[in-house]
This record gives C-alpha cells, sequence and structure tokens, in this order.
C-alpha cells in the first residue's frame, strides 16, 4: 500500500514539476530533471530523516522510471500555455495530499510517534516543490505570504498519523487523510484563502 502511494504522489508531483519546466521554456533534459526532483525531493528528504537509507528513491527502480516516464508524458502532452498555472496547482495538490499521508505512515513504520511523523509528513509533501520552485528561480510556494500549503499537508497528515494510532489501515486512512489535504489546499486557491500573516 505504501508504495503505491508513494509512487501514486510521485507521478503527480513529477507532472506538475514537468508542467514548471515547459511553462519556463526549459529543453526535454530540464524537464525531466525538474519532474524528478519535484516526484522523488521530498521522500528522499523523509527517508534521510527517518534513517531509511539508502533512500527508496534510490534503492528501487520503479522510484526513478516513474518520475521520467512523467517527464517525457508532459513533455509531449502538455496543454496550451495559458492553461498551464491551473493543471500545475492541481496536479501540485494531489501530490501533495499523497505525499504529506505517504510520509507520516512511513514514518510511523520507523518507529516516530503521532506528533513527529505528522511533522515528517508536512515535509514530505512540501519537500518536492520546494526544489522545484528553487531550481526554477521563484520562492517556493510554502513560503509565500498567506499562502495555504504547508498547514493543508499538517493537516493530512495529522488525521493519517491519528487514524495510524488508532488502528486504522490501508485506503480507509489514505482516502480521507489525503482528501483532507488536497480538498483544503484546492478550496484555499479557488475562494483565496490565506493563512494568517503579521499585522503591519
Amino acid at each position: 500500500m505504501l508504495l503505491t502511494l508513494d509512487l501514486l504522489g510521485i507521478f503527480v508531483f513529477a507532472i506538475s514539476g514537468g508542467l514548471v519546466a515547459v511553462r519556463n521554456q526549459l529543453d526535454i533534459v530540464g524537464v525531466v530533471v525538474l519532474a524528478m526532483s519535484t516526484g522523488l525531493g521530498g521522500g528522499v528528504i523523509r527517508d534521510v530523516v527517518i534513517g531509511a537509507v539508502p533512500p527508496a528513491a534510490v534503492e528501487n527502480w520503479p522510484y526513478f522510471v516513474v518520475p521520467v516516464a512523467a517527464g517525457l508524458l508532459t513533455f509531449w502532452l502538455h496543454p496550451a500555455v495559458g492553461r498551464f498555472e491551473r493543471v500545475v496547482n492541481v496536479f501540485d495538490a494531489f501530490g501533495l495530499g499523497l505525499f504529506c499521508v505517504a510520509g507520516a505512515l512511513k514514518a510511523h513504520e520507523y518507529g516516530l510517534g503521532p506528533i513527529p511523523a505528522a511533522a515528517l509528513g508536512m515535509v514530505t509533501g512540501v519537500g518536492g516543490g520546494v526544489i522545484r520552485d528553487l531550481f526554477v528561480g521563484r520562492i517556493p510556494v510554502v513560503f509565500r505570504a498567506g499562502e495555504l500549503y504547508a498547514i493543508p499537508a499538517l493537516a493530512g497528515a495529522a488525521v493519517a498519523s491519528t487514524g495510524f494510532e488508532l488502528g486504522a489501515h490501508g485506503p480507509g486512512i489514505v482516502v480521507p487523510a489525503a482528501g483532507v489535504a488536497i480538498t483544503w489546499r484546492l478550496l484555499a486557491l479557488s475562494r483565496g484563502w490565506t493563512a494568517p500573516v503579521p499585522r503591519a
């Protein structure tokens, strides 16, 4: 189950990275590299922190093939330039939801308690996006003023972590936990919700 969740998260995050690369007019190498960095970055950070070394992204070939395939798919089949932002945001929201849950559950498997597991789930969710944005020279989404990105990831990871502690497993925990993060992120984008910022 965790492998499937990881690969799904890698695939959708890699597509978001590939779309950002296309929008920034990178060549095929740049698209694939950005897709791989976005898809694998959060998982590598998670694995290093919990001591799962070498990271799954290095040790298992599907972790390498999936983001490369997603990058090539994006390169050849990308939509019209004017629709990029919306498509990137949707794929990024799904990647965020899947990865924050996968990160929290794997942290539990390696013996972390519910609070650190939820925190690591959030880091897993936002890590790839941070690397993607830094590579193309823009402020990472998670650091933009008022952007609701890390908070939905933490909420989804917390739901997964709590469910695990209560004995829930499989789709019964993955679907609602990922749904919380994905729905919150998409609603924030569509309705203009923002995180609190310091008063001027």
